[in-house]
């Protein structure tokens, strides 16, 4: 195909797209060994609730990318640079994830203090790789290649959640926690092996300013251009929707699911097998809709409807605790939440990638990519405490009730968004 919108083959078939695979299973696989398959080894180690779900809160960090986003932006690792700026910074990332891993696994829960340094330590790895593998698929490819990298870098995040969930809860009931983790560590060695063979994509050359200039200007230029282009009303209201809208699909990700299915009468590989293999795949369909409905509605209508159905499906869990034990059930469960969160990606990427300036692309994104996840998991890290007191039906009845004040700001917000960000482009042939 000559000229014009390039071919779905040639998107695909293109160097990066294979390469963002590699780097969305390498960005999936440390995510659930910080939160829901790390509270099976807590729980199996005999740690009380409240504490499995504040250790399994290590995932936080990801909600702070946004504060050190900045250095790989503007700075070269050193001992990295011949591998370029993002490949260098993604290289140390996942050396710091395997290295993490393996502390983990050889110190066990046993040594807890220690135990909960090397789990932080790697979330911080993951989310820099996060940052990294952000900033490289949006500097491999032009704009309109940005899809099928996205959709390979998805393919490979899931594959690596299924790794590091399915898979690793499916181990534990066979061997030893300690070796599982030692072998995610070895699954890790995948995504660098392709990370060494990967093209560093062009960068402009950092200008030749003092470095406490250069990261000052970094550092407060992004955020000063969100408020400037928005005005403050609009910028605040925007700033509190996105911290809201995923409250109910982050309260449901962290430590208190395992321990919730754990006790409701599934063993480990039955939980792995629905929860985590299973349901990947379903939310890997639900992702394909998700990007059909954003094409169909645009970006803003069916974020909205995503937010209500995505939100409102955890209402769905008091099934389980009515059906104690029935598979049946679960997977009925289980496909129900997979699939509304996987449609509501799509949505959500759209709607933010259209707030982010050009002018601070990777810096502006981890920042408001982080805002999305932050409450969620503010409320995830005192869901043990909120279960023990309340237990888990009145848990799942309050992520949801945590939709109103985001769906009072959609509806304020609507009028605003429509005229300023959500303009409707003139259609194109082809």
């Amino acid at each position: 195909m000559s000229g014009g919108r390039p071919s779905l083959w040639r998107a695909f078939a293109q160097p990066a797209a294979r390469t963002m695979f590699f780097f969305g299973f390498s960005s999936g696989l440390p995510f659930l060994l910080v939160a829901g398959t790390l509270a099976f080894w807590l729980k199996d180690f005999g740690i009380v609730l409240k504490d499995i779900t504040m250790i399994a809160s290590a995932g936080m960090l990801y909600a702070f990318k946004f504060v050190w986003a900045p250095l790989l932006d503007h700075w070269r690792l050193p001992g990295f640079a011949r591998l370029g700026r993002r490949r260098g910074w993604l290289l140390a990332a996942q050396l710091g994830v395997i290295a993490g891993l393996l502390v983990m696994a050889a110190l066990t829960p046993a040594q807890l203090g220690a135990f909960v340094v090397a789990t932080l330590a790697v979330a911080f790895f993951g989310a820099t790789q996060d940052i990294a593998v952000d900033a490289y698929r949006i500097e491999i490819a032009p704009v309109e290649d940005q899809g099928a990298l996205v959709a390979t870098y998805s393919l490979g995040y899931r594959i690596g959640l299924i790794v590091a969930g399915a898979l690793a809860a499916i181990m534990a009931d066979h061997v030893a926690w300690g070796l599982v983790y030692v072998a995610m560590a070895a699954a890790m060695l995948v995504p660098l092996a392709a990370n060494l063979l990967a093209a560093e994509p062009p960068l402009r050359p950092l200008p030749a300013r003092p470095w406490r200039e250069a990261m000052a200007n970094a550092v407060v230029d992004p955020f000063a251009d969100f408020f400037r282009r928005y005005g403050l009303g609009l910028a605040l209201a925007l700033l509190a929707f996105i911290l809201l809208f995923k409250v109910p699909e982050q309260a449901t990700v962290g430590g208190i699911m395992s321990p919730f299915y754990l006790d409701q009468g599934f063993t480990k590989t039955q939980i792995g097998s629905i929860t985590k293999l299973w349901g990947v795949w379903v939310g890997i369909l639900g992702v394909f809709c998700g990007g059909a409905l954003v094409t169909r509605m645009g970006a803003w209508k069916s974020l909205g409807l995503m937010i209500l159905v995505c939100g409102s499906c955890n209402l769905l869990y008091l099934l389980l605790m009515v059906h104690k034990g029935d598979l049946w059930v679960l997977t009925a469960v289980i496909s129900a939440e997979n699939f509304t969160l996987g449609m509501l990606g799509p949505p959500t990427v759209a709607f933010l990638s259209a707030l982010v300036s050009r002018a601070h692309t990777a810096t502006q994104y981890a920042l408001l990519s982080s805002l999305v996840n932050l409450p969620g998991k503010i409320l995830g890290f005192f869901a043990g405490g909120i279960v023990m007191a309340t237990g888990y039906g009145m848990y799942f009845v309050i992520t949801v009730l945590a939709l109103l004040p985001a769906l009072l700001l959609y509806a304020w917000l609507t009028p605003a968004l429509r005229r300023r960000v959500f303009v409707p482009a003139p259609a194109q042939a082809g």
